[in-house]
């Protein structure tokens, strides 16, 4: 009994520290089943956790990435537009000055010309010059400013050089009228276009100054050329050719001051989904009327002041300088107030106000009736000019697509570039001024209402 007893009181104190086999095998099934399902639990709470993670990349991906943010001003992004003002002075103000050479082939090389076939010259630059941004527009945004500038700078002073040497009534229609236009569509719109990848809130005013810088252009380009042409130690050959060497001198300068900041657009050449966009169909549709009716005063000015008016011929050569010199503060001023009070607001308000005053052009009767309408048509006109590219950017989904829609946009444009003056110089000629004056008006008057209609589905757009 002893032994057992002994026996007993060790098996106690056997349970007591080492359990038996049984419990020994239950307690690590236990274990093990605990272990197993904290591993399942682990296992189930990373799945749900990929599968959140999963769903923000996804959510992330569909949603639009924020917008980039502009520096709205800086030394780097004043000399962007400095450099794009050089190149639409050269560019925009030379095509600007064609007035000049209507009135000089008129009476010179072209003189058995009639000034409606003399206008297709520069209708037919116009043309190219914003057909040629549809591409140009697209090299911009896939491959950076230098791609479209450095090209286009060379066809542009080739141009030049050649129509220094032109004798017959095609090779002018060649040489400043294709090669001129395809040589400037290569440098207008990427000059325009860049200044949004650097201004947002202010980039009215930014791009009125560059704009401005055709205005400079206009304003001297009349004048040196008209002192070079009736220059009798230069002539026509060497008055054209050093206007040449000059812009060449001043485009070398813009090349290395135009820089796009932001990356390039993936993607196709061009974008044709943008035209099933309202707004932007819309608004194209009213720039292709005001451009029906805006050139025309820029191409028959001159001679309206002199066969109509009876001005000096001296002075009316200057109208054009005085146009350029009016659209210099008209390119700044309103694209100023754009940004204050909505660039498409002020677009319809710029169009009605170019309506009112092609429309008394057919009162306009005296040298000082001339003098005063220019100067007014100056300023309104060249609003329209800074307010066109400031309206097509606001349209425009993001800023790496500015140049597709603005080369887009422009393309269509070029058809009322080549036919508006052309028709404005068959009118003159069958009927008289007033009613190229009427027809220029009436073409503003339809752009007024198409913008109009713009500004508000491109409002419900944003609303939706």
């Amino acid at each position: 009994m002893t032994f057992l007893m002994v026996g007993r009181t060790h098996l106690l104190s056997v349970d007591t520290h080492i359990p038996p086999l049984p419990f020994v095998l239950f307690e690590q099934f236990l274990d093990h089943h605990h272990h197993h399902h904290q591993q399942h639990s682990n296992f189930v709470l990373n799945m749900e956790k990929n599968l959140q993670d999963s769903e923000q990349q996804d959510l992330s991906s569909a949603q639009p990435s924020p917008p980039p943010a502009f520096p709205d001003g800086g030394l780097r992004a004043w000399s962007v537009v400095l450099g794009s003002s050089i190149v639409l002075s050269c560019a925009f103000g030379y095509l600007a000055s064609f007035g000049v050479y209507e009135n000089y082939y008129s009476r010179h090389q072209l003189a058995h010309i009639s000034p409606s076939n003399i206008a297709w010259i520069g209708s037919v630059q116009i043309f190219f010059q914003y057909a040629t941004s549809v591409i140009s527009g697209s090299l911009f945004d896939l491959y950076g400013a230098k791609v479209p500038l450095v090209p286009g700078t060379l066809a542009f002073v080739l141009s030049i050089m050649i129509t220094s040497v032109c004798k017959e009534y095609y090779q002018f229609l060649l040489g400043q009228g294709v090669l001129g236009g395809l040589g400037s569509g290569f440098l207008f719109t990427p000059a325009v276009s860049v200044i949004s990848h650097h201004f947002f809130h202010r980039r009215g005013l930014a791009i009125g100054v560059c704009t401005a810088g055709s205005s400079i252009g206009g304003l001297l380009f009349p004048i040196v050329l008209k002192q070079a042409l009736y220059s009798q130690r230069l002539g026509f050959g060497w008055g054209v050719r050093i206007v040449g060497f000059a812009i060449l001198g001043f485009m070398a300068v813009a090349c290395v001051l135009v820089k796009e900041r932001l990356p390039p657009r993936r993607g196709k050449l061009f974008l044709p989904r943008a035209f099933v966009e309202p707004a932007y169909t819309t608004l194209i549709a009213a720039i292709f009327f005001s451009f029906w009716g805006l050139w025309i005063p820029y191409f028959f000015i001159v001679s309206f002041a002199i066969e109509k008016a009876h001005m000096d011929s001296d002075l009316a050569f200057y109208t054009l300088s005085i146009i350029n010199a009016g659209s210099f503060f008209g390119r700044i001023i309103p694209g100023f107030l754009a940004d204050k009070f909505g660039r498409l607001n002020m677009l319809v308000c710029v169009y009605a106000t170019n309506s009112i005053l092609l429309l008394c052009w057919v009162r306009v009767t005296t040298s000082a009736g001339v003098l005063v309408w220019v100067t007014f048509f100056g300023f309104t006109s060249g609003a329209i000019i800074s307010l066109y590219p400031a309206s097509v950017a606001q349209v425009t989904p993001t800023p790496q697509e500015i140049g597709t829609y603005m080369g887009q946009a422009s393309s269509v444009v070029s058809l009322a570039g080549l036919t508006g003056a052309p028709i404005a110089g068959a009118l003159i000629r069958n009927y008289g001024y007033n009613e190229a004056a009427i027809f220029a008006g009436v073409s503003m008057v339809a752009c007024t209402g198409l913008s109009a209609v713009a500004r508000i589905l491109h409002s419900r757009k944003r609303i939706c």
